[in-house]
């Protein structure tokens, strides 16, 4: 079921159609599997609605409007799993993957994996903005590749995490679940979505700016310092989409920057002994 969900997410900035199919059939076996109880479909039949109108409507600039923000409002819902119905199951349960990193849990979030396919009815340009900036060139790339380690060496630096290499066995299971249920739908909430409006109405750096501190708010369970973290995150990754002007490009940084932290540091926290 997983890796039907992955294949949908997978082929939905390339072929809405072929990604949808898959989807219902992710969805079906999600039901089958009780991932996706009866309420939880039940819940599914509304932004389906909002999908239909937002469709149906689209000459129609109030309705279109009301569409749209209906189904980024249940979009920010499954991001924060507020929707019920959804039994997202725990794949690895507290477990430390070296003596100076805290517990871990990983679950696999169906209700999160939505959020790409929501968006992408709000934004049709959601992975692909149509621009790119040609004045960046290969040196000003190379620095924003070498801040992702930069920034976890200054966490280093600050106390929160250690340097501690391990691959744990678990590790096939976090990397299809950290690119396509976590990076894509953060990415696209945050530098598909969300930057690119903010974009549209206020100018680049602005969007940039407001949507780092957006993305470094949503952290804010893990405490200040990982809000601080996760905001200078959200700048590489801003800059990589405002670069770029295609989602794929933070994806991969978001992903690389969650890995390299996962075989290299202290996951997800130092922990003292």
């Amino acid at each position: 079921m997983w890796g039907v969900l992955s294949a949908s997410l997978f082929f939905l900035p390339f072929n809405r159609l072929i990604a949808s199919v898959i989807l219902a059939a992710a969805i079906g076996m999600g039901v089958y599997h009780h991932v996706l109880t009866p309420l939880g479909l039940a819940c599914l039949a509304f932004p389906a609605v909002a999908v239909w109108l937002h469709h149906q409507y689209r000459q129609q600039r109030i309705i279109r409007l009301a569409a749209e923000i209906f189904l980024v409002a249940y979009s920010v819902a499954l991001f924060y799993h507020l929707i019920p119905g959804f039994n997202n199951p725990l794949m690895v349960v507290k477990d430390k993957v070296g003596p100076l990193s805290s517990l871990y849990s990983m679950y696999y979030n169906f209700d999160k994996a939505l959020v790409p396919f929501l968006l992408f009815v709000c934004l049709p340009t959601l992975f692909n903005a149509g621009f790119a900036d040609r004045k960046v060139g290969s040196r000003a790339w190379i620095i924003l590749v070498l801040c992702v380690p930069a920034l976890l060496l200054l966490a280093v630096l600050l106390g929160g995490l250690k340097i501690e290499l391990h691959m744990p066995q678990w590790i096939l299971a976090f990397l299809m679940a950290n690119l396509f249920f976590v990076a894509m739908a953060e990415e696209a909430l945050f530098r598909g979505y969300l930057q690119q409006r903010i974009r549209q109405w206020l100018g680049a750096y602005p969007a940039l700016i407001i949507t780092a501190l957006l993305f470094g708010a949503a952290h804010i369970a893990g405490g200040m310092l990982m809000v601080a973290f996760a905001t200078l995150a959200g700048v590489i990754y801003g800059l990589a989409w405002m670069w770029s002007g295609r989602l794929w490009v933070p994806i991969l940084f978001h992903f690389g920057l969650n890995l390299v932290h996962l075989m290299f540091f202290t996951y997800p926290f130092y922990q003292q002994p």
